[in-house]
Formats: C-alpha cells, sequence, structure tokens
C-alpha cells in the first residue's frame, strides 16, 4: 500500500442507528450532524495534528488524513476543541484541537476514471482561479498554459496532477474526500461543477514504469455466441477467425502473450432437456496450453436443435458466465465479442437466469475487478426485423466505453459475408493492439479498407490505450497525487463529455451498509409487490418497514417520499433516482406500469449489491484486525437505489 496509513479502524462511513437498539441506547454515540438523526459528524486531521488525553493536554502526533467521529465540542477561538473516536461505537480516543481538523459532512469521494482518450485531472490552489478559466471563452487555451506549467513544474496555480497511469482505487486506495461542490455555469459552453477535495498524500512514490513494464502485458478475447437455431453460419465463420489469427501468431513471440476462449448460450434450459443448457464456458484462454489447444474444443460447438421461447435469447447469461468463470486478472487486454441475431432476456423477463438488467452487467464488467470491455456484433437478419430496434437500444447500452462510445456493430441483413469481414477486422485489431504494446509488431494484417474497419481500428485503439493504462497502474502501484486541500473539476477542460469525465462521484460503503441498503430495497420491493393490487396500501407498509429498521420514530409518522425509509444516509447526495422523490399521492396515481417499472429496477440493483458482496477483490480493509464486515468498496452513484 503506497498511500499514508488512515486511521479508519471500526469506521462506518454511511452509518445508520446500530443493530440493537437497546443496547446503543446505553452507550455513548457521536454527535449528528445538525438536521439529521443518523448521520454522524466525521472530521478528517490536517497534516500536524495531535490527540489529547485531555482538551487542554499535550498530545502525540496524529497521521495526517485519518478520519475520526465527532463526540463532543467546546471550548472557543484558537482554544476550540474535538472529542474523537476511531469508531462509532462509544469509545473515545481524545482530543483534537479544532483547527487541526476538517469537518467532513458526507462520504462522497471522487475516483479518477481511466485517462485514456482525456486530459489529465488538474488540482488548483484557490477556487477561484478554476471558476474565473471555466467560465472564460479561451477556456481551452488557459487549460493547456495550466498544463505546461505542470508539467514544466513551475510554481503556479496548479499544485498537482493527475498520474499517467490508471489509479485503481481498490488496489490502491485512496481518500479523496468531497469538502464541497458549487455549479460553474459559463454563457456559452457546458456547466461543470467545481469540487474542493483533500487527498491522502503517497507515504512512498510509486515507480515509474520502465521501458520493459508491458512485456509481460497478456490479452485475451473471449467471444460470447448465440447457438441458437440460425446461428450456424456464423458459430462456423467465428471458428474460423480465431483458427486464422491462432495460425497467424504461430510461433511468433506474440503466442506468449494472446489468448481466446468462448462461451455458448441460449435461453433458459430449465424444464427442456432439448435445449441442453443456458450458457457454458466452451474454453478458457489459458496460458498453459497451446494457442490451437482451444480449437477442438470450439469445433465441437453447434446450434441448437431446438427452438427456445421467444425470439430473444439470455445473452447476459452468457456474458456473466464469461466475466465469472474467466481469470481475467491474468489479462492486461480484456475484451468480450458479443455475436447474435437476437435481443437480450433481461430482468424482470421470467425467462432471465441472472435476474440482471443490461445496466447491471455492464456495471459487473466496468467494476475494477473486471475492467473487461464488451463488443457487440448484431446480426440483423430479416427473420428478426421486428426484435432489431430494441436489441440495439440495448446492446448500444452494453457496449459503452468511456471515451469511445457503444462499441457496437450491426451486420445489415445478417450478411455471413460482412459478418465475417467484421469478425476478421475486430479480432486482427485487438491483435495488433496487444502486438504493439508489447513491442512484437506482426505483419500479415490488411490495412484498413472501408469506413467501418477503420472505425474499429480507431475505437479499439482507444480501448487498448486505456488497458495499458490500467494495467500501468496496477503494475507500478499509481497513486493519487499529493493533495492537501485543493480545488478541481468534474469534467474534461478541451473535450466536457459525459463519455470523457475525468471523475466519478462515489459513495463509501461497508459490507454492513450494503447489507442494509440491500434489507431495505428487499423491503420496498416485498412493499411495492405485496400492494401491486392496493396500491394505497404501499406508504402504510414502508412506515412499517422503516419501524422495523429501526428509522427514527419522529420521522416514521411524517414519512412522505420513498427516500424517507433509508434515514438520512442518501439524503444530499447530487443525483436523482425514479424512486427516491416519489410521494404517496405520485405512487397511487402514477399507473401500475410505471410502479412495476420502478420495482423492476429496485430489483436489477438488488441483485448488482449481491454481486458488489460476493467478489471479495473489490472490497478494501485497510485495518487487518477489523472485522470483514467493515471492509469497503466505493460504490458509484449510479449504482445506489
Amino acid at each position: 500500500m503506497t498511500l499514508i496509513r488512515l486511521v479508519l479502524a471500526a469506521l462506518l462511513l454511511l452509518p445508520l442507528l446500530p443493530h440493537g437498539a437497546a443496547e446503543a441506547q446505553q452507550r455513548r454515540q457521536p454527535l449528528t450532524i445538525e438536521g439529521t438523526t443518523t448521520l454522524y459528524q466525521r472530521v478528517i486531521t490536517r497534516p500536524g495534528a495531535a490527540l489529547s488525553p485531555r482538551a487542554e493536554a499535550a498530545g502525540r502526533p496524529v497521521p495526517g488524513f485519518s478520519v475520526f467521529y465527532v463526540y463532543g465540542r467546546g471550548g472557543e477561538g484558537a482554544n476550540a476543541w474535538v472529542e474523537v473516536g476511531e469508531g462509532a461505537d462509544g469509545r473515545t480516543s481524545g482530543f483534537i484541537r479544532a483547527a487541526q481538523v476538517i469537518d467532513w459532512r458526507h462520504t462522497m469521494i471522487l475516483a479518477f476514471t481511466n485517462p485514456a482518450g482525456r486530459d489529465p485531472v488538474l488540482f488548483f490552489r484557490d477556487g477561484d482561479t478554476v471558476r474565473d478559466a471555466w467560465v472564460a471563452p479561451d477556456r481551452a487555451q488557459r487549460a493547456a498554459a495550466f498544463r505546461q506549467g505542470a508539467a514544466a513544474g513551475t510554481e503556479g496555480p496548479v499544485i498537482a496532477k493527475e498520474p499517467e497511469s490508471f489509479v485503481d482505487i481498490t488496489r490502491n486506495f485512496y481518500l479523496l474526500p468531497i469538502l464541497s461542490a458549487r455549479m460553474m455555469e459559463p454563457e456559452r459552453g457546458p456547466s461543470a461543477r467545481l469540487l474542493e477535495v483533500i487527498s491522502a498524500p503517497s507515504r512512498e512514490a510509486a515507480p515509474r514504469a520502465s521501458p520493459e513494464a508491458l512485456r509481460d502485458f497478456k490479452g485475451a478475447v473471449v467471444f460470447v455466441v448465440d447457438t441458437t437455431i440460425s446461428m450456424e453460419p456464423y458459430i462456423a465463420r467465428t471458428r474460423e477467425a480465431i483458427a486464422r489469427v491462432v495460425r497467424r501468431i504461430g510461433d511468433t513471440a506474440v503466442r506468449d502473450n494472446f489468448r481466446f476462449g468462448m462461451v455458448a448460450y441460449r435461453g433458459t434450459a430449465a424444464g427442456r432437456a432439448a435445449i441442453e443448457y443456458t450458457s457454458r464456458l466452451v474454453a478458457a484462454p489459458d496460458f498453459r496450453e497451446a494457442p490451437d489447444a482451444l480449437l477442438g474444443r470450439i469445433g465441437a460447438v453447434r446450434e441448437a436443435t431446438v427452438s427456445t421461447d421467444g425470439f430473444d435469447e439470455d445473452a447476459i447469461a452468457g456474458l456473466k458466465t464469461a466475466l465469472d468463470e474467466v481469470k481475467w486478472s491474468e489479462f492486461g487486454g480484456r475484451y468480450i465479442i458479443l455475436i447474435t441475431d437476437a435481443g437480450a432476456q433481461e430482468a424482470p423477463d421470467p425467462r432471465s437466469t441472472t435476474g440482471l438488467t443490461i445496466d447491471g452487467v455492464r456495471a459487473i464488467a466496468r467494476s475494477e475487478a473486471k475492467q473487461v470491455a464488451i463488443y457487440a456484433i448484431h446480426l440483423k437478419t430479416p427473420e428478426g426485423r421486428t426484435n432489431h430496434a430494441r436489441a440495439e437500444r440495448q446492446y448500444r447500452a452494453l457496449t459503452d466505453f468511456p471515451g469511445v462510445g457503444p462499441l457496437y456493430y450491426p451486420v445489415p441483413e445478417g450478411s455471413v459475408e460482412d459478418f465475417g469481414n467484421v469478425v476478421d477486422t475486430l479480432s486482427d485489431a485487438i491483435l495488433t493492439q496487444v502486438a504493439n504494446t508489447v513491442g512484437r509488431p506482426i505483419g500479415g494484417i490488411a490495412p484498413s479498407g472501408s469506413a467501418q474497419q477503420s472505425r474499429i481500428a480507431e475505437e479499439t485503439a482507444v480501448v487498448a490505450h486505456a488497458m495499458r493504462l490500467s494495467y500501468l497502474g496496477r503494475a507500478t502501484g499509481a497513486a493519487a497525487p499529493d493533495v492537501i486541500r485543493s480545488f478541481t473539476v468534474d469534467e474534461d477542460w478541451t473535450n466536457p463529455s459525459p463519455i470523457r469525465r475525468p471523475l466519478e462521484v462515489r459513495v463509501l460503503l461497508t459490507r454492513n451498509q450494503l447489507s442494509d441498503l440491500a434489507n431495505t430495497l428487499k423491503g420496498i420491493i416485498e412493499a411495492g409487490t405485496a400492494g401491486r393490487l392496493a396500491p394505497e396500501t404501499f406508504f402504510g407498509r414502508l412506515r412499517g418497514l422503516a419501524a422495523a429498521l429501526s428509522r427514527d420514530p419522529r420521522r416514521i409518522a411524517e414519512l412522505q417520499r420513498v427516500a424517507g425509509v433509508f434515514g438520512d444516509y442518501l439524503e444530499g447526495l447530487p443525483y436523482r433516482s425514479a424512486i427516491m422523490g416519489v410521494t404517496e399521492d405520485e405512487w397511487v396515481t402514477m399507473g401500475a406500469g410505471a410502479r412495476r417499472e420502478i420495482i423492476n429496477g429496485l430489483s436489477s440493483k438488488l441483485r448488482l449489491y449481491e454481486e458488489y458482496a460476493r467478489q471479495p477483490e473489490l472490497w478494501v480493509n485497510l485495518d487487518g484486525a477489523r472485522s470483514p464486515n467493515e471492509a469497503m468498496y466505493p460504490v458509484p452513484l449510479s449504482a445506489l437505489p
């Protein structure tokens, strides 16, 4: 761990009142934030802070950027102090002067996105400089001057910048708390948030990547193939494309850096033995075997002999198999290519075996534990004409890659020849990028000819660059920059765009808190399902749920919006959802379809939380003595209910 040791023992960063209310009432509790009843006050220590046994006594040094709960406040002016504890369990640690701490109202933090295709994040000494530059007509030129000054190391408004390699927050945890956020809205051009942040500096500088750092970079492409009736020509052509690349790398040095795999999927096989399987791993990319070892396995893959129910198939099951059963941690280049002529069965479709939505499986693929890019080759056959529009929407959303957009390639009329060109081009593009990454370029790859081939090559180059930066970040232990207190922007200075955002807002949750959130969602889903025929009973059930979860009894009777059942800990976050702001009257009058859509969305979030909980590599435990339930995961705002 290259970051400064943070004193976070027994930390509940989004605390609810502890389970077992009677026992909790007998213990001393931290102070709550004004206007809330369940959010405890926390502070972050400044470098040089000292912890004393008594308010006026001398103390011992405390590491900067440690997080404490506040149990008391007193004194005035320079003599003001706070009484603190490491956890919310009633045990206090001592006193720190108020001037040596920074109040941290919430648990929102920032996480760097992959830096490919955008400018590095800059951290500034003061907010006025940032605001003046952002609203100025020559914003891009000013940003370029800021970057040049930072690169030259000259004294100026920029006090730190993002590392060149991707900083993986789960492998090299860093704390970038948001202290405040204000919108900046120029007369022309996009708005952006001015964010005041602090960062825990590195204990030691991360090593720079050597020229040999990428020699061990390995790439894997896993084809996830629809094997239902009518897919035989495409299955055969995919095998041909794989065999062609395997022959090409032959005895070249790249054979040690590149492998293929395949997953086959259909629809649910429950109760229908003739379907044979829903999804299965046919061949995993494995460096313990020769590159051509998989050819025999994929040679046995054939289309189904019976039809499945409906036109959509369980593509998400196939993707989930690829994400779960392939050891992606062994690879720097991580690619899935979905091949199908049908849409995907997703929740709430009863035929969905995963219970996930397209957004849910994309979130799993993007998670720090996977970091897999998904491509989709969509065969728009005449037989599926009525299904094309829906499937395209699904696969555009599924394959959306930051800085690029959808990695979605339709094949008009399902032409086998055109499909072959796409799968060959895509395989060649990925192989080329892996070969170039390790410094072992190979010949025999035709230059891009058509506009689509050029697009595939260009987009894959951006994706591959992101993969390289992630790999270097993991290999070198890239850390957040040394920043005490600074200001930054949540948009790219040169090309502001939702797909190029340099920073992602997240909320730190412990396993206990994620479990609490999941239990709350389960209760809301059950209340919505039970009240399906009598929607006017929904809020009464929510009040019962809030009481069972030991929420503030004074607020239960006044519960006017669904958000109230969550207590205070989701209030004040900069996001809006379909459920949090719904009132009792709106729930009753919105219609059965809209209510069902909300409940289905919550069910999908619940499945996503279950996925987070079962992936140990996502969770960070900064104190080896702490209970595993206090390990933390920075949950993206988009994953909240």
